[in-house]
């Protein structure tokens, strides 16, 4: 999915409503926009503490050190990060 839109001269971009509608976007939202490969890319960072229950995978009672942590929630970014490059590439081709 996809659209056309015109940045401003400040800079400003809008978010067509299909695209929105489609990643539950609300006004507020706050993204990671980052260059790559020369193309823009726009995370949206519109999850919360919840929505991210069992992306580890740990059965209940079972504790986790600040290191693990901080490991699986950066495996956890690598892998969306991947994903996010495999999907654009295959928009592109």
């Amino acid at each position: 999915m996809g659209a056309m839109t015109v940045m401003t001269s400040k800079g400003q971009i809008t978010i067509p409503s299909e695209v929105r509608d489609s990643l539950n976007l609300a006004p507020g939202t706050r993204f990671y926009v980052a260059a790559r490969n020369g193309h823009v890319v726009a995370i949206p960072k519109n999850k919360n503490l919840m929505d991210l229950a069992g992306m580890f995978k740990m059965p209940p009672g079972t504790s986790l050190s600040i290191d693990d942590m901080e490991t699986a929630v950066a495996e956890a970014v690598a892998e969306d990060d991947q994903r996010i490059r495999r999907e654009t590439t295959e928009r592109l081709k």
